[in-house]
């Protein structure tokens, strides 16, 4: 899929007035990728607007000078999006906003009838899979391709809108998902930060290793699969290890006593500890031997395999969706069939099995793969890049 073919002098760039819509900032990729691009608009000399229900990650966000537009960009009820082409009118007119950005479908639709009124570009961002198994689910989800320029967030992603949509080539733009380096450093760590953070996890004197599974609380992240692993490395006669399943179940509270109950009938109590959302995800990283993504269905990205990597620590990652690019399989860590606890038990146990120089050998094979490929800095430059780009087109037609 094709970057943009030309790109405007730097002196001829139009100044950049961007909004983005997004339905809340609490966690996760395209949330982080929208503080991030917000950053990069405001440092470009431009002006970023967010519209979204606020959250979490919302006083990060105006720390960088973006300003965050409070509207109820979450509901997917047919009387609020109508009125939300109204709101995003306004927000538009108040910051005299000049393209307009949608990161998920339910805003997408108030946003290209607000941008289309308003007489400014619209693009969008596919950050998953957005399956559909009816004509009508297609339609929805084709809001996203409707715009000036549509991007995919892996290769992957970019080949499903074609699949999905039929969507020329040159309409797409690939620009992967980005992290901050910055912190995701081994050489950060810190001795006090890591013990609180081994206490807090009820291993504080226990050095076995721990296999790390970041990811909310929800079925297709695959928590189920990584229990049953663990059950199976039992099975091996592997002993001393512990499993720590990082995140909040964000209101599913019956998957979340679901997990439980099937930890405790594996009597796995001693071996899988449940420990809530992290912010520091960093220390959380170094704490580990071993990171595991155990997605069922396919990420768009896999923003976890490439933060791991970048902290030098082995992957075990299931082998689809944005995994396939973001990990080389027997070098950075191992590709494993979906939903196969099995598969996952082997890969994880050749990994404890490792002497430590192999393991520092794939982590920092890893690492240097990820700097080189999966940089916020590039993500960002790319994606002002179609900005500028979509309104230079636009001011000559």
């Amino acid at each position: 899929m094709s970057a943009q073919k030309t790109t405007p002098s730097e002196k001829s760039r139009p100044a950049l007035r961007i909004l983005q819509v997004i339905p809340d900032l609490e966690t996760g990729g395209a949330e982080r990728t929208t503080l991030d691009v917000a950053a990069a608009i405001q440092k470009s000399g431009g002006q970023a607007v967010v519209a979204s229900s606020g959250g979490r990650l919302a006083g990060e966000l105006e720390e960088s000078g973006a300003v965050l537009e409070k509207l109820p960009a979450q509901s997917k009820n047919p009387l609020t999006v109508w009125r939300n082409v109204g709101r995003l009118k306004s927000i538009i007119t108040k910051h005299q906003i000049n393209l307009v950005h949608a990161r998920s479908r339910a805003p997408a639709w108030s946003a290209y009838y607000a941008a289309r009124q308003c007489h400014v570009p619209f693009i969008a961002t596919y950050h998953g899979t957005y399956s559909a198994k009816s004509s009508a689910k297609r339609a929805y989800n084709a809001i996203m391709t409707k715009g000036a320029k549509t991007i995919a967030n892996s290769h992957f992603i970019a080949e499903h809108i074609q699949q999905q949509h039929n969507l020329p080539a040159e309409q797409i733009v690939t620009i992967p998902r980005g992290t901050d380096f910055s912190n995701l450093n081994p050489n950060n760590l810190d001795q006090a930060e890591t013990d609180s953070m081994r206490r807090s996890w009820g291993l504080s004197g226990d050095l076995r290793p721990i296999i790390l599974l970041p990811g909310r609380l929800t079925r297709w992240k695959g928590q189920t699969v990584l229990i049953e692993a663990a059950a199976e490395i039992q099975k091996m006669g592997r002993k001393d290890f512990v499993c720590v399943l990082a995140g909040d179940a964000q209101g599913r509270t019956d998957y979340q006593d679901e997990l439980k109950s099937l930890i405790a009938r594996l009597g796995l109590e001693d071996h899988v500890h449940m420990v809530g959302h992290i912010d520091d995800m960093t220390t959380a990283y170094g704490l580990a031997q071993v990171v595991i993504s155990a997605s069922t269905r396919p990420e768009a990205f896999g923003r976890i395999a490439v933060e791991a990597q970048a902290m030098q620590k082995p992957v075990v990652v299931t082998d689809h969706g944005g995994a396939r690019e973001t990990v080389l399989d027997g070098k950075t860590g191992w590709r494993v069939p979906a939903g196969d606890p099995v598969a996952m038990a082997q890969a994880i146990d050749a990994t404890l099995a490792m002497t430590p120089e192999s393991r520092q050998k794939m982590g920092q094979t890893g690492r240097n793969h990820v700097l080189k490929t999966y940089s916020v800095n590039q993500m960002c430059a790319k994606t002002l890049a179609v900005y500028w780009g979509v309104l230079t087109h636009s001011a000559k037609g």
